[in-house]
């Protein structure tokens, strides 16, 4: 029974859970680069080199007498720099936030009755030491 209770302790834990809604929300964002990588920004940029080309489709793009697509490889290139970037401006934003919380003074609180209380009978018993009998 103890191997379950540890892996059901572990299966639990923030970071794995953590883990798998960063995978999840990873793998939505991909679609959405990808989508904007083949949908509007290699058209718009490849557009005229394929007019060019007398092609209509980036994966035409090939070697002459070959497999090779570079057409698609082009494309994974340009979602790879916008996934890279946006992720290095998302850490840069929280580093950002960090710094803030660092910077922010932190303000010792106020001492409670009890403490004030027990500081003056603090300094009584000390005055009292101090007094010759």
């Amino acid at each position: 029974m103890g191997f379950l209770k540890e892996f059901k302790e572990f299966a639990i834990k923030g970071n794995v859970l953590d883990l798998a809604v960063g995978v999840i929300i990873g793998a939505a964002f991909g679609s959405i680069v990808k989508s904007l990588v083949d949908d509007i920004i290699t058209p718009a940029i490849l557009t005229p080199a394929l007019k060019a080309a007398n092609l209509s489709d980036l994966n035409q793009l090939t070697i002459p007498g070959t497999a090779i697509k570079y057409g698609n490889f082009l494309s994974q290139i340009i979602s790879f720099i916008i996934v890279a970037l946006a992720l290095f401006l998302f850490i840069k934003a929280i580093n950002r936030m960090k710094k803030k919380e660092a910077i922010a003074p932190t303000v010792d609180p106020a001492p409670t009755k009890e403490e004030l209380l027990l500081t003056d009978i603090r300094d009584l018993l000390r005055s009292q030491q101090n007094k010759p009998l």
